[in-house]
């Protein structure tokens, strides 16, 4: 349709003054084709499709503004007293923020309207809303509970698996026992080390939230598990984990994030209640629509519905056109990449996009005017490119990163190609954004593939110091990482050249270890007051190797028997040096318990975890909050009981010193950043190193002390047969299938994952995968030939002119 048919059709349709309407048009008319979609939003559903860079948040915002005043107008010529809220859900609360100053700027300058009618949540915020409105419905006394997270919940989980295995000691000897067992008791005391520390507590943390996320039950799931048939019965020690968890929640009158989604849902099934909650609400606007699960959706749509549509229907069912669900979803499938550590399901987006298409109520945001062309192509390309690998992959099983079909697969949609078919395009002429689409540094692209990580390190920081050289302050740059310890060894290696040129080196992941303080502290205690616990004694080592205190071994054989570990009699094998040094480290521990005032401990602990500055001002802080905690009962059982609340509730925040994110993009700085964490950010400069095939997309693979159970894990094979059942498959996949389908999720998520990390980059991207990488960056000295990322030689044959010569690597 023309532009002015539509700038037309919306001063004809929109129940607004015609000044009001001139202002409207006017911010539409600021808007991308795509943007200008959800500003002519009136009523219903609508989906929106937006690739990176679009302005989802602008053009959300800008909608939301719109909506807002037509709602001003209805209200007016209505006469009503009662103004119905139009209510914006995020992913973050730093989302929420900048959406809400965004709305606010709109309705304050150029709508001239009151900045109010609207509320901006979290998922999570908006349940907790509802559910503290309506106790007696919800269940919810907040003034008797408490809120954990999943990470707080870990010592809840250990709990529930020792209760577990004490109810079901027949089944806990068949895992036990594994495929094969001689019997032995050193190698039985080490399987059961595993078992109880490792294993179950995965199985349970991640079947929990993966069910209770979707409103399955315990006994719903142990009914499910009726219809599998492995060994192990892993589904059935799922459900009765998930029981274990759920009792003790209870008892201790805890809630998670999911009881507040559940909580919500349980008011909302009361008939009063949902008129009261839907009669607040003129429409829902999502963000990041591809990370909601189930409860979440359902959440949303039901608010979303008018007060006299009761039908419905179940869970996921869509509404038909007519229906009055005012529910505008923004979301990209394409950066979906949460689904493999949390309940998070890009399939309901992509269910919502597909029957929106089917109503035509689908639009797409596929202009972007973030990155240079080049980088725009490169991205389009490796999504291409992935896409028709995979397809090969469907017909030949050994074509793509060796995912073998053992077992015939279900028809599911989790064997969905990784992406969505969706061309990120360059924006139009006389696009409103600044410097759209700007000319690329350089080629724009630059490929390189050096000697190992450390001729990695010498190209990356000479072209650092080029970009940087000329002014420093003007531009912004990020090395993007698969995984922290990247980072970790990256700032090591980059902070002798960075300080010798005056460049600020920022490593995010150390901001985010100083989270971790009490958490670190409060093991090594915990092994000070019981040294010969083997839990213990295992989480006081995991500690020290995450440190870098002592190198990785296998700590399960250490904390089997911790008196031969602590103290070896002169019968006992002799220690490796490894070994050695942990039990020196282990000893030095005790004795600092024995010599120490109880009130000098956690900062004597402090030094020896090596922490930073800013780690050890947490470590103080800390110190200062238990001792007053137990100033009237100094003891050690006083101070791991204080410090055990801290921790489980998480109330205590690390020192900081510098503002949010904005210290992650700032000017003149080079930032070290893992690919996750950089979702929603961008810089003028962005380096990915590493681009290995066992990190990207990576491999499956089954840790060496758990292979006794066999070739999975049971985590990765629950989590995929209760996703086949959510999505409605005929049967529940065995075990084998189970962990090809939990394969492919983990492929298509690590793909979407590299999707995102390149189009981050506006100016610049500089990509590299070394012939020679470690194994496990747990041990980086160790290098050996690496195969490189699948996607990083079609680049290069894609992109010829953008490949680094010899000549300029040798430089």
């Amino acid at each position: 349709m023309p532009q002015e048919h539509l700038d037309s059709e919306v001063l004809q349709r929109s129940p607004v003054s015609s000044l009001r309407a001139e202002a409207i048009a006017r911010i539409r008319n600021s808007l991308r084709p795509g943007q200008q979609q959800m500003a002519d939003w009136q009523s219903g559903p609508l989906a929106i499709s937006a690739v990176p860079g679009a302005g989802k948040s602008t053009g959300m915002a800008a909608a939301a503004a719109i909506a807002l005043a037509r709602q001003y107008e209805r209200s007016a010529e209505s006469r009503s007293s009662l103004r119905r809220q139009l209510v914006v859900v995020t992913f973050t609360r730093s989302a929420a923020a900048n959406i809400k100053t965004k709305i606010r700027k709109y309705l304050r300058d150029d709508l001239s309207l009151p900045q109010t009618g609207f509320f901006v949540y979290t998922l999570h915020g908006l349940a907790l809303n509802i559910a503290s409105r309506h106790p007696d419905l919800s269940g919810l006394q907040l003034e008797y509970v408490t809120l954990i997270t999943p990470t707080q919940s870990h010592r809840l989980i250990r709990t529930a698996v020792e209760q577990w295995i004490g109810n079901n000691p027949e089944r806990y000897l068949r895992l036990l026992e594994g495929h094969q067992f001689d019997g032995e008791e050193t190698e039985r005391l080490r399987r059961q080390s595993v078992l109880r520390t490792e294993v179950l507590p995965e199985l349970a943390n991640t079947v929990i939230h993966e069910a209770k996320s979707s409103g399955i039950s315990p006994e719903l799931l142990q009914e499910w598990s009726e219809q599998t048939t492995d060994e192990y019965a892993i589904l059935s020690v799922a459900a009765g984990l998930y029981e274990q968890y759920q009792n003790l929640m209870r008892s201790r009158d805890f809630i998670d994030y999911d009881e507040m989604i559940l909580a919500a849902l349980r008011v909302l099934e009361n008939d009063s209640a949902r008129r009261i909650e839907q009669n607040q609400v003129f429409a829902v606007f999502e963000d990041e629509a591809q990370d909601s699960s189930p409860l979440q959706t359902r959440l949303l749509e039901i608010l979303a519905s008018n007060s006299e549509d009761e039908e419905m229907g179940r869970w996921g069912e869509f509404p038909t056109q007519h229906s009055a669900l005012n529910l505008v979803r923004v979301g990209d499938p394409n950066q979906a990449i949460n689904s493999t550590f949390t309940p998070a399901d890009p399939i309901y987006f992509r269910q919502f996009c597909q029957e929106c298409d089917r109503i035509q109520r689908l639009a797409t945001m596929d202009r972007a005017g973030r990155s240079t062309k080049i980088i725009i192509e490169a991205a389009n390309f490796a999504l291409k490119w992935i896409n028709n690998q995979w397809s090969t992959t469907n017909r030949n099983p050994d074509a793509m990163n060796r995912v073998s079909t053992k077992s015939p697969l279900p028809d599911t949609d989790n064997r969905q190609v990784p992406f969505r078919l969706q061309t990120i395009r360059p924006v139009d002429a006389g696009d409103p954004q600044t410097n759209a689409n700007p000319a690329p540094v350089g080629r724009g692209l630059e490929l390189y593939t050096p000697r190992d990580i450390h001729h990695t390190v010498e190209l990356l920081s000479q072209r650092a110091i080029e970009l940087f050289g000329k002014d420093p302050t003007k531009n912004s740059a990020a090395i993007l990482v698969r995984e922290n310890r990247q980072g970790r060894w990256l700032a090591e290696a980059l902070a002798p050249v960075c300080k010798e040129h005056n460049i600020t080196l920022y490593d995010v992941g150390e901001r985010d270890r100083r989270s971790h303080v009490p958490q670190e502290i409060l093991a090594l205690l915990q092994f000070c007051d019981r040294p010969h616990s083997p839990d213990y004694l295992k989480a006081a080592l995991e500690t020290l190797v995450q440190r870098q205190l002592i190198s990785t071994q296998d700590l399960n054989a250490l904390a089997s028997l911790p008196e031969e570990f602590l103290y070896p009699s002169p019968l006992a094998a002799p220690q490796s040096e490894p070994v050695q040094k942990a039990a020196h480290l282990c000893r030095s521990l005790l004795r600092a318990r024995l010599e120490l005032p109880l009130y000098q401990l956690i900062s004597f602990l402090a030094l020896t975890l090596n922490y930073d500055q800013a780690e050890l001002a947490t470590a103080d802080k800390l110190a200062e909050r238990v001792n007053q905690q137990v100033a009237s009962n100094s003891s050690m059982r006083a101070m791991l009981s204080a410090l055990s609340e801290i921790v489980s509730s998480e109330r205590f925040e690390p020192v900081e010193t510098e503002d949010s994110e904005e210290r992650y993009t700032r000017r003149g700085q080079l930032t070290i950043i893992t690919m996750h964490k950089a979702k929603g950010l961008d810089w003028d400069y962005v380096f990915i190193p590493f681009l290995h095939e066992n990190l990207i997309p990576g491999r499956f693979w089954v840790p060496p002390q758990s292979q006794f159970l066999g070739d999975f894990t049971l985590s990765e094979v629950a989590r995929a047969q209760i996703r086949a059942a959510l999505h409605g498959e005929s049967t529940i996949p065995d075990v084998t299938q189970a962990w090809e389908l939990a394969k492919q999720l983990k492929i298509s998520e690590e793909y979407r994952l590299l999707y995102v990390a390149m189009t981050r980059a506006k100016l610049l991207l500089w990509m590299s995968a070394a012939q020679k990488a470690p194994f496990t960056w747990s041990k980086p000295e160790n290098l050996q030939e690496q195969a490189p990322c699948p996607v990083f030689p079609a680049l290069k044959r894609q992109f010829p002119e953008c490949v680094a010569t010899s000549a300029m690597i040798a430089k």
